[in-house]
């Protein structure tokens, strides 16, 4: 059985630990995998969005090619949206923030544009901004539906393979009770929430908890191989090979 200690830290943060590595098991963005080589993906509790995912926020209307030449916020070079985006408008100028600090940064003029994810995704209208493309549907059109890879979970290789499929089966448990049991899920949840309000928490849980989330399943690796394809072809990302518990 496994004793669990929680460390609590923003996405980016989780990235860089996993790259030092520091964590036997904690959620990454899928773009970090690329740099992580001494993990396995678990096929539980991961984050895919379905025909959503991250947006990108201004202040006024802006073309493809307006984005494309912006000074842009980003919630971190190793989050996937970040290169989701890249995938999608090419390289661009960029500066990476917290990303609950994305949207004013937008609002009061920081930066052009700002790539918003998690429950600010819910909020920009909050601060007067408005969404100006959306990188959850642009994945969705160019790869044919597949789910859009953002967050996953990853534990350290050298645990060996029983062990890895075993703490996977107990956190893919943990997620189905959650969601059969979803006020007291959010109860819990709400403790993270940011000072946001318990509707637009569950609205986020109930886009990003999914069936994709219990088990990833052939979709969800599809897209996490897909998403790599894309990334090689272009050189966004070193080459690497993935590991992915059965």
């Amino acid at each position: 059985d496994f004793t669990v200690n929680h460390v609590i830290e923003d996405i980016e943060k989780l990235n860089r630990k996993a790259v030092n590595p520091e964590l036997d098991v904690t959620a990454v963005s899928v773009h970090a995998c690329a740099y992580i080589p001494g993990y396995t993906i678990l096929r539980s509790g991961g984050s895919f969005g379905i025909n959503y995912g991250p947006i990108v926020t201004s202040k006024k209307d802006m073309s493809l090619d307006e984005i494309k030449n912006s000074k842009i916020a980003i919630p971190g070079k190793m989050t996937s949206a970040f290169l989701l985006l890249q995938l999608m408008i090419g390289k661009f100028d960029h500066v990476e923030m917290n990303f609950s600090d994305i949207p004013k940064a937008v609002s009061d003029g920081t930066v052009d544009a700002g790539l918003v994810i998690h429950e600010t995704q819910l909020s920009y209208e909050q601060e007067g901004n408005q969404k100006i493309a959306d990188v959850g549907e642009w994945w969705h059109k160019e790869t044919g539906g597949l789910p859009v890879p953002l967050g996953i979970n990853v534990m350290k290789t050298s645990f060996g393979m029983d062990t890895i499929h075993k703490f996977d089966q107990y956190l893919q448990s943990s997620i189905e009770f959650a969601r059969e049991n979803l006020s007291d899920g959010i109860d819990y949840a709400m403790q993270y929430s940011r000072g946001k309000p318990r509707d637009l928490i569950e609205k986020f849980v109930q886009m990003y908890v999914n069936d994709v989330t219990v088990n990833m399943g052939k979709p969800g690796e599809q897209s996490i191989r897909k998403l790599f394809e894309m990334a090689k072809e272009k050189q966004l990302v070193p080459d690497f090979e993935l590991s992915i518990a059965p």
